[in-house]
């Protein structure tokens, strides 16, 4: 993937998170982009009350990831990096 298509992907995958953001903070959660892979993974980082809580892999999966693949059908799956 060339650099200008992956700093296009980036931009709209942070455009993404912008909008399920509020979500994870009105639980005293926030999310961090971390990196696109060359395989088309997003990694992401929990913080706050999501990096511990027992239900953030459901909230990535089916908020975080639904959301980023609905926008970027071309992304495979979100994973979380802690």
């Amino acid at each position: 993937m060339d650099e200008a298509k992956k700093q296009d992907l980036e931009k709209k995958i942070n455009e993404t998170i912008e909008t399920v953001r509020p979500y994870l903070v009105a639980d005293g959660g926030d999310i961090k982009f971390v990196e696109l892979t060359d395989d088309m993974v997003v990694k992401v980082e929990l913080m706050g009350a999501c990096g511990a809580c027992p239900y953030s892999l459901h909230t990535l999966k089916n908020g975080v990831e639904q959301a980023v693949k609905k926008q970027i059908p071309e992304i495979k799956e979100v994973v979380s990096i802690n």
